[in-house]
């Protein structure tokens, strides 16, 4: 390992060094842990002195004949004579919860079969990037009334063909870092090297990652580079100082009651970046969605409280690296604040991210939707105000976990309105997402237009799909994204100004708005009547088209709605497209030269 590299924040292969490693003379186990008065590493049946080496901050040991499969620990002297067991902060693996020692593993033994995947992987700039969020322990669970898992494996066997069928060409999992907290989501962390044994093994995991691979889904990994758990036995006051954490109570805490990583000290930076590239290169996740980045920009997130300047350059030396060192990679920042460049190359100016959260678009728009048609009026611009700050970032538009639980409703409750009102409105809103510049991002269940919130105990309503109405919207939402993955006009352009034009965003007495996107061979046009009366007679300027399409209704019979497919909505007359709409639709079209 190189020392000074550690020391500097400038590594990112420290756990090929650090942690348990198998070689021919046995099991190496080596912990940086400066402040402490000696280690032992222990053993369901021995405890085993640990050496100082290098320049005394490091312990080490070899012991021989230890197999793949043993559980072991770090005792930490302090120098008071108290002592704490922890997990190797470097452990590839861990003990199914509660318990939560490291296991020795064998990380090497796994060969991936995804090379021409991973030649040909890109940011997705100018390519469609539609995503299925998910929790793992709960797509899908082996006994409803029991909290048990599927294992990496049974869950790729059957989130595969769903994300084939549904229209998904990429996957973000929710950590997957061990946790010991279901209710954490996987946000509260005690092993950044170790994947959950919730779901069985690591190289499970890797298996999982191949076979996505080999039917053409990329999968992102959420990563948590700004706080950690409490547990005493993980990360927290390591070495009996604050070695990972801050010191100091006012910035050491977060707002979740986790501890805050301390970006200005060299050997966190090494640790973290390890871990990010880590799960890159040795699982060949496609990139990392990094949660919280703004506690990142801002102390405590807090504007007010001014830049974390530490915290920024680790930011941006970690981002500048990892894409060198996993080519095709994408890096995504969920960030709410308004911090300027997040998406701009590093040496420009920028913090180096592909992808930014747009949040300020997911609340505009939730809340829009929220409202009765009179109320609509009077916030028109709710809708159109994205596009004023659109161009500053290359925004990724999310309807995410976040947004479906702790009593905030799930999208279609969200909707103002009946049953079937909301269904109506679901199906124009999630068009509305499709046209709009910008990637997509979906959690699981809002494709069947989920009913009750997320909880992770629990699987997800499948038999929605038995209901008539739920399973045509499912069957909406895949068509939708059928045509969003095959029209180059809906993602060719998303980050260039010529890729989107309001064709018509004056229309607040009756809440209709119409959105032009554009490529280089081919432009749509798409109509919402987000009121409630029907519109009719509505006509709009297309000098340029000799022919229109209706790729899509959303009132359409097939789709649970009322209009036939034969009917004719939609006509092309001297330069004027001429369509009727029902109230609460949408509808998309091709414009034909």
């Amino acid at each position: 390992m190189d020392f000074y590299g550690f020391y500097t924040g400038k590594i990112f292969d420290a756990y090929e060094w650090l942690g348990a490693h198998l070689d021919r003379k046995g099991t190496v186990f080596r912990t940086f842990a400066p402040q402490a008065s000696r280690v032992e590493l222990v053993f369901p049946d021995k405890i085993v002195q640990m050496n100082q080496v290098f320049d005394g901050n490091f312990y080490e040991v070899l012991i021989p004949d230890i197999p793949c499969g043993t559980a072991y620990e770090y005792r930490i002297w302090s120098g008071n004579g108290k002592y704490i067991d922890h997990c190797d902060p470097y452990g590839y693996l861990m003990e199914f919860r509660p318990k939560h020692k490291s296991i020795v593993h064998n990380l090497k033994d796994y060969i991936f079969s995804d090379d021409e995947w991973m030649k040909k992987r890109t940011d997705m700039k100018d390519k469609p990037l539609n995503i299925y969020e998910i929790h793992a322990g709960s797509f899908r669970k082996p006994n409803p009334k029991t909290n048990d898992f599927y294992n990496y494996e049974e869950l790729g066997n059957m989130l595969i063909p769903y994300l084939k069928q549904s229209g998904y060409n990429y996957v973000e999992f929710l950590p997957l870092c061990e946790h010991p907290c279901d209710e954490s989501w996987g946000y509260q962390i005690t092993g950044y090297f170790s994947p959950t044994s919730r779901y069985g093994s690591p190289q499970q995991l890797m298996k999982l990652i191949d076979m996505l691979h080999q039917n053409n889904i990329g999968a992102i990994l959420d990563f948590v580079p700004v706080h950690f758990a409490v547990d005493e036995y993980a990360l927290a006051k390591y070495d009996g100082t604050a070695l990972y954490e801050y010191p100091h109570t006012d910035v050491g805490m977060s707002e979740w009651g986790s501890c805050n990583f301390i970006h200005s000290r060299g050997e966190v930076c090494s640790f973290l970046q390890s871990s990010a590239n880590y799960w890159l290169k040795e699982f060949h996740f496609d990139g990392l969605r990094m949660d919280a980045v703004s506690r990142m920009i801002y102390w405590q997130g807090d504007e007010k409280r001014g830049v974390n300047s530490n915290a920024l350059e680790f930011v941006k030396n970690m981002n500048k690296n990892l894409k060198k060192l996993n080519p095709g990679c994408i890096l995504i920042a969920e960030d709410s604040t308004s911090f300027a460049k997040v998406t701009t190359d590093i040496d420009k100016g920028g913090l180096g991210f592909d992808y930014k959260w747009d949040l300020g678009w997911m609340h505009d728009t939730l809340s829009y939707f929220a409202l009765p048609p009179y109320k609509r009026r009077e916030n028109y611009h709710k809708i159109t105000f994205s596009m004023l700050y659109f161009k500053d970032e290359n925004y990724l538009l999310p309807f995410s976990h976040d947004e479906v639980v702790h009593g905030k409703g799930t999208i279609l409750n969200k909707i103002y309105g009946s049953y079937d009102g909301k269904l109506k409105q679901a199906k124009a809103l999630y068009m509305y997402m499709t046209v709009h510049p910008g990637k997509k991002l979906n959690f699981m269940g809002n494709e069947i237009a989920q009913l009750r919130e997320w909880d992770e105990k629990r699987e997800q309503d499948w038999n929605l799909c038995n209901n008539l109405k739920h399973r045509l919207f499912y069957e909406y939402i895949c068509k939708l994204n059928e045509i969003y993955l095959s029209h180059p006009a809906l993602y060719e352009y998303d980050y260039d100004e010529d890729g989107f034009e309001w064709a018509d965003c004056h229309q607040e007495s009756r809440s209709v708005y119409a959105i032009e996107r554009k490529s280089e061979n081919e432009t749509l046009m798409t109509i919402f009547n987000f009121g409630d009366s029907i519109l009719e007679d509505y006509s709009l300027d297309v000098k340029y088209a000799d022919k229109a399409e209706v790729l899509l209704y959303s009132d359409w019979k097939c789709f649970g709605g009322n209009t036939n497919e034969n009917k004719i909505i939609c006509k092309l007359e001297d330069n004027k497209l001429i369509i009727t709409l029902q109230g609460y639709s949408s509808i998309l079209i091709k414009l034909i030269p």
